[in-house]
């Protein structure tokens, strides 16, 4: 499973792994040089040489050759005190591009993303619930569109694509009203293998909401952390985990799977307890607003806390915020957090709104004896499960580890 990230940069920080003097390991030695210019930017030869303990004769081999490459590119000389004006080394944003695929149980998202992680283009299609007769159509379509947008010039540097979507499509049907035959389209589809044989590229996958804490990670505030449970409100409530600036799949790649913690325990007599995922994802906020009249699309923009939709919000941010504070608390008390980071498909000011109310909710529990983590809002938004999956093959075709996101480390 994918492992990666950043913490807080200490006064000399350094990359690790370290690159080899040695021969035969080139490629792995061009590897951390492009990640050392992806963690700290524009770099001169001198200070990655610095960072990556190479030599200045190989830092110039390798250099050389990933300016003929296309993968980097020299910026203007900056003058000093003293010596020679330095040459920034800085990532060539055309030097390849990756797909992000985020397929979700409302909607589909193709992103298209350059070597400098920026996002150039994005297609979309909604719809009620996911029919695989229909939908890998529909990417087909989109993964056309976004692919044109490159040109001949450009088209041959797609080097790969990643794909976010939930462990198990067809879950929860009778939570999100659809019929066993809806559901049952899923069994045995092979989402990887689908997207591969419309792309005809390499693939990379993980779970939607694991997409979602690597894009925190690696271009939000995971960038400063070791350690953080990260939180996605979406149709479903999910989350990622990570520990030691790794990204913990665990044993069968579903850790951090908040969505599925008990809200209290089994009485004898009733029926299972309800999962947070039940109290705290966005499908419950869309109901409350169609019970009322109300349009449901409204939970993923401004109006969720306006007019005639507000008192429904509010009555949805009490039930979730409630239910999130008592999943940090056994969280925390499991895992020893520094902090948690929530995020989600809705507004920016529904974000906020969220925050305090689960800020209100913490002071309900009892701290003792355990570190309360900060709990901080998330950078990335709707977008994070595309942009977390066309970082996978970034990473997996460019960094010195395909498992391992360097980080800094002190």
């Amino acid at each position: 499973m994918l492992q990666e990230a950043s913490p807080a940069a200490a006064a000399q920080p350094h990359l690790k792994p370290r690159g080899s003097n040695q021969g035969g390991v080139r490629e792995f030695n061009e590897r951390v040089v492009l990640q050392a210019i992806r963690l700290h930017g524009p770099t001169p030869k001198a200070e990655l040489a610095r960072l990556t303990h190479l030599s200045a004769q190989a830092i110039s081999l390798i250099i050389a050759g990933l300016l003929d490459d296309g993968l980097v590119t020299k910026r203007e000389p900056v003058r000093g005190k003293v010596g020679q004006p330095s040459v920034p080394i800085a990532l060539a944003p055309d030097g390849a591009f990756t797909l992000g695929i985020e397929i979700g149980r409302r909607s589909a998202d193709v992103l298209l993303m350059d070597f400098a992680g920026q996002v150039r283009e994005r297609r979309s299609v909604s719809y009620a619930f996911p029919d695989p007769g229909t939908l890998f159509g529909h990417l087909q379509a989109l993964i056309g569109d976004v692919r044109a947008s490159l040109g001949p010039a450009l088209a041959g540097r797609l080097c790969g694509a990643g794909v976010a979507a939930p462990l198990s499509i067809g879950g929860w049907q009778q939570v999100l009203g659809i019929s066993d035959e809806q559901a049952h389209h899923w069994d045995g589809v092979d989402i990887r293998q689908r997207i591969e044989a419309i792309t005809g590229l390499p693939v990379e996958f993980a779970k939607d909401t694991a997409a979602a804490c690597v894009a925190e990670l690696v271009a939000g505030r995971g960038r400063s952390m070791r350690t953080f449970l990260h939180v996605f409100v979406d149709t479903f409530i999910g989350g990622g985990l990570v520990i030691d600036s790794h990204l913990r799949g665990g044993v069968h790649g579903n850790a951090g799977a908040v969505g599925s913690f008990a809200l209290s325990a089994t009485q004898e007599g009733r029926q299972m307890p309800p999962q947070l995922l039940s109290s705290a994802s966005l499908f419950n906020l869309e109901r409350l607003f169609a019970e009322a009249g109300l349009d449901p699309a409204a939970c993923n923009d401004e109006r969720a806390l306006q007019g005639e939709w507000l008192a429904h919000t509010e009555a949805w941010l009490r039930q979730a915020a409630g239910g999130i504070a008592l999943a940090i608390h056994n969280a925390a008390c499991l895992l020893d957090l520094e902090a948690v980071i929530v995020d989600g498909s809705f507004h920016p000011t529904l974000l906020d709104a969220l925050m305090r109310c689960i800020a209100r909710a913490q002071d309900a529990y009892s701290w003792e004896g355990v570190w309360r983590p900060q709990v901080l809002p998330g950078t990335i938004g709707s977008d994070a499960r595309a942009i977390g999956g066309a970082l996978l093959p970034l990473y997996a075709q460019f960094a010195p580890d395909r498992d391992l996101f360097l980080k800094l480390g002190a």
